[in-house]
């Protein structure tokens, strides 16, 4: 299975909390509900493009925990989100069993998911899960990014990528901007390189 990572981030780097006030407070986060006022139509159908590629769901506990009781509730015929939600197999990175109950919920450990790329069935896809994703890039088992950047800094929160993420370079597979001012990008990894510019005959190049 391929393993993919979608987050919604500010133009800072932060995945904290982007859904409403409550989402996410831990470590005294108070701008939660960044995304709203941005996610309009055009960023709606850019998600149920991912979740149209969905094999099985990969999630961190916290996030599980938080989206449950939220989309156990959204019964309307036609949402792709839900049904795939409240449907398909969701991996949860825990050593705590899954309670109350949420359909194919399967409580697994980080070292299982190579395993389960390993497998057929389409994507295995991350959405927010933000100590699993960052602990997936850091592994290296991260196939593919699908990172919304909403046009708001909030400072200090959670971020994809933090102090104690490796270098990485990217191969930018796809980009657009949506009618609200959000950057939609697809991006695979690939390998760290540094250079220099250097003077050349009175001008300035780059050299790798």
């Amino acid at each position: 299975m391929k393993l993919t990572v979608h987050e919604f981030l500010t133009l800072d780097g932060v995945m904290q909390g982007p859904g409403g006030p409550d989402e996410d407070t831990s470590d005294g986060f108070t701008a939660g509900g960044w995304g709203v006022p941005w996610f309009d139509d055009e960023t709606g159908a850019i998600v149920d493009t991912w979740f149209a590629r969905t094999g099985a769901v990969l999630l961190g506990r916290t996030t599980w925990e938080m989206m449950r009781p939220y989309w156990t509730q959204v019964t309307e015929e036609g949402n792709r989100v839900a049904t795939v939600l409240n449907t398909l197999t969701k991996h949860v990175v825990t050593s705590s069993p899954l309670t109350p109950p949420w359909g194919d919920s399967r409580a697994i450990t980080l070292e299982d998911v190579a395993k389960l790329t390993e497998q057929d069935g389409g994507e295995l896809q991350v959405h927010g899960s933000w100590q699993l994703a960052t602990a997936l890039h850091g592994a290296g088992l991260v196939d593919e990014y699908r990172l919304i950047v909403f046009p708001v800094t909030v400072g200090a929160g959670k971020r994809l990528f933090d102090a104690d993420a490796p270098p990485t370079g990217f191969t930018l597979v796809e980009t657009r901007p949506t009618a609200s001012g959000a950057v939609y990008s697809v991006l695979t990894p690939a390998p760290f390189a540094t250079g220099e510019f250097v003077v050349t005959e009175g001008g300035s190049e780059a050299k790798a």
